[in-house]
């Protein structure tokens, strides 16, 4: 039987790697974006269906599983990706952008989990992953706003963890601790870098989390570059 996968905050990074190995593995994707220019070379190379999307925007979500509904059904797997970052010193930050901020990191992954879950828990099943960062148990100093939004998402991914895990809903959070090398990005694509985390190896982790048996769950997992500083 095919699976199905829904990838919020889908571009040319991680998101491309998870969406090929997902291909590769006989799911049916569906990708969805803010900005869906972006997923251009994406969506000509990849057999996908692509949606707009504001995640921090209530109606917007609910308007996107709706489309789900008639097309790609439930999906087995949900991938929640977005997030903004807010530099600056605590007296200097702008509020409103903080907000924003809080929104698309944390607040747009409870509407993701929450439309996904009403659906799994009347199927049975499912997994809703979530893409921690380093600062999602490290606060790091001029960066108080990314780690307000990681540190919920966190805590968001836990109580789901709890509540959904006897339901059949396999919850997992995945702190990226480390940049991600990028063909997009010149400062991060260097061949002979071993201090980046390949976006492909991240993906395969992701996989094999969706296919852990229910028997030895995890939540959460904690992944690295072999050569790094602490």
């Amino acid at each position: 039987m095919t699976e199905t996968a829904l990838i919020v905050g889908a571009g040319p990074g991680l998101s491309s790697s998870l969406t090929y190995l997902l291909l590769k593995n006989k799911f049916k994707v569906a990708i969805a974006a803010r900005n869906v220019a972006k997923l251009a070379t994406l969506a000509e190379t990849s057999n996908v269906d692509v949606f707009t999307c504001d995640a921090s925007n209530i109606n917007q979500v609910q308007t996107l599983f709706k489309k789900l509904d008639k097309t790609l059904g439930t999906p087995d797997l949900v991938i929640y990706n977005p997030s903004a970052r807010v530099r600056g010193g605590i007296v200097e930050v702008d509020p409103e952008d903080t907000q924003k901020a809080i929104n698309i990191t944390c607040f747009g992954a409870f509407l993701v989990a929450q439309e996904a879950a009403k659906r799994m828990v009347k199927r049975g099943s499912g997994s809703i992953f979530f893409t921690g960062a380093s600062a999602s148990v490290k606060g790091y100093a001029n960066s108080s706003v990314f780690a307000m939004g990681k540190f919920g998402l966190r805590g968001l991914a836990q109580a789901l963890a709890r509540e959904l895990h006897p339901q059949n809903i396999h919850i997992g959070h995945f702190i990226i601790d480390g940049g991600i090398k990028a063909d997009h990005r010149p400062e991060r694509n260097d061949p002979g870098d071993d201090s980046m985390l390949k976006p492909e190896a991240i993906a395969e982790t992701y996989l094999q989390f969706h296919r852990q048996h229910r028997s030895s769950w995890s939540w959460e997992i904690e992944l690295r570059p072999w050569l790094e500083t602490f």
